[in-house]
């Protein structure tokens, strides 16, 4: 039986080194982007990319519906097809805007280098957003009463990010976006939603639901479903709603088709423990996708200007994005 065990992780391993390799020769090595700010950053906001359902108590008959918009940062007098990258703000779901200053800095420091970067609002613990009864019945079952509301709010929010990347899917040609290089990245709740686009499949957080019970969901392109995230930029967050997902439906979603992530992780975060960078971690070690994970010693929750190495956390996602997606830097 041992002997048994030992073959089954060996061929893990090679299974994953395998589709770690194919899914780098696959990307075309043309892309370039500049190493310094070199494009003035044109800003497009509150775009609308569809519409959520607003209940006054969660999955009631009472409901509104809200529009789902986001800000583009995009280079200017630049045609060529150029990497995207979703950015997502914090405020444990129940607070926070797209116009986050840090996420705002991150994404023109990504624009004025050759991406497209999108900032995007989603629906907070406030809207009650539409919940699958199983999400209703593992929160009443498994998570503590005052949380409860809160834990409920991450399936609209992911909901909506995943709706995000569909409009983002299916806007490529007007923004000049070539789809191959998608980059997700957020920091604290909107970390938890990046490392959940980067490990579940296209279907979590849509299909769950059908459009008779969510009618605000034929807003949301359902139909430019065909992605693949490339790297996930995790500040100070966690897999807990891959965990939610994975127990609640019987999924197993950490597995070697994985995007690669980047983790950056105070010790002393109060918030998120460190300890769910580590799980990540442990999870990304076994399934032999690539990861880096920066330790923040001494820091806390939310750590925006640490510095590692010499570099900022923009460099090094710079660094990181550019290597994993065989992108060219001039």
């Amino acid at each position: 039986m041992k002997q048994f065990i030992k073959i089954v992780i060996l061929l893990i391993f090679l299974s994953a080194c395998e589709k770690e390799e194919t899914a780098n020769t696959n990307i075309p090595n043309s892309m370039t982007v500049k190493s310094s700010p070199t494009y003035t950053v044109v800003v497009d906001q509150n775009i609308k990319y569809g519409e959520g359902l607003s209940h006054q108590t969660f999955n009631s008959a009472s409901y509104s519906t809200i529009d789902l918009k986001l800000d583009i940062y995009k280079p200017a007098n630049n045609t060529k097809k150029k990497p995207a990258i979703l950015l997502i703000h914090g405020g444990g779901f129940t607070g926070g805007d797209k116009s986050d200053l840090n996420i705002v800095n991150l994404a023109n420091y990504f624009a004025s280098r050759g991406w497209v970067a999108l900032s995007i609002n989603y629906r907070l613990q406030s809207n009650k957003g539409t919940v699958p009864t199983e999400w209703i019945q593992y929160t009443q079952n498994s998570v503590p009463l005052l949380e409860q509301s809160q834990f409920l709010a991450l399936y609209p929010a992911h909901r909506d990010a995943k709706a995000a990347l569909r409009w983002l899917i299916a806007n490529a040609n007007q923004y000049n976006i070539d789809v191959n290089y998608i980059t997700v990245g957020g920091g604290s709740a909107g970390a938890i939603i990046a490392t959940t686009l980067g490990i579940t499949n296209t279907i979590d957080f849509t299909n769950e639901i059908s459009i008779t019970n969510d009618p605000s969901l034929a807003s949301t392109n359902l139909n430019s479903n065909n992605y693949t995230i490339k790297t996930i930029l995790d500040f100070w967050g966690s897999g807990v709603a891959v965990t939610a997902n994975n127990t609640i439906y019987g999924y197993n979603r950490y597995d070697p088709t994985d995007a690669p992530i980047m983790i950056s992780h105070g010790t002393n975060d109060q918030t998120v423990p460190y300890t769910e960078a580590l799980a990540l971690r442990d999870n990304y070690t076994t399934t032999g996708v690539k990861y880096e994970l920066y330790t923040l010693e001494n820091r806390g929750h939310g750590p925006w200007d640490a510095i590692v190495n010499g570099k900022s956390l923009g460099e090094l996602s710079f660094d990181f994005i550019v290597q994993q997606q065989n992108i060219i830097v001039e």
